[in-house]
């Protein structure tokens, strides 16, 4: 399933991600520090949504956020609208 999520707070403005049967497959994120985001993109693919979640829920860098703990905000509200539909 292909999402954009649009961030609150961080250098990135968007994020695009891709799951399967709540696995992450993609991730890619529109501005930020794009060797950081790459790296973050990378390591969380093949990683489940609450894996995910989990690991990155929480890390601040700028106004209480931070990309990675955008990821996980979009994950949680995409694995929420999962479970609702």
């Amino acid at each position: 399933m292909n999402n954009t999520f649009a961030t609150q707070g961080s250098c990135a403005k968007f994020i695009d991600f891709q799951t399967e049967d709540d696995v992450v497959k993609a991730v890619k994120f529109i501005g930020g520090c794009q060797g950081n985001l790459q790296a973050v993109s990378r390591l969380v693919a093949g990683k489940t949504c609450t894996e995910v979640i989990e690991l990155l829920d929480g890390i601040q860098c700028r106004s209480g956020t931070s990309c990675p703990d955008q990821l996980a905000q979009a994950l949680s509200q995409h694995v929420g609208l999962a479970k609702a539909g």
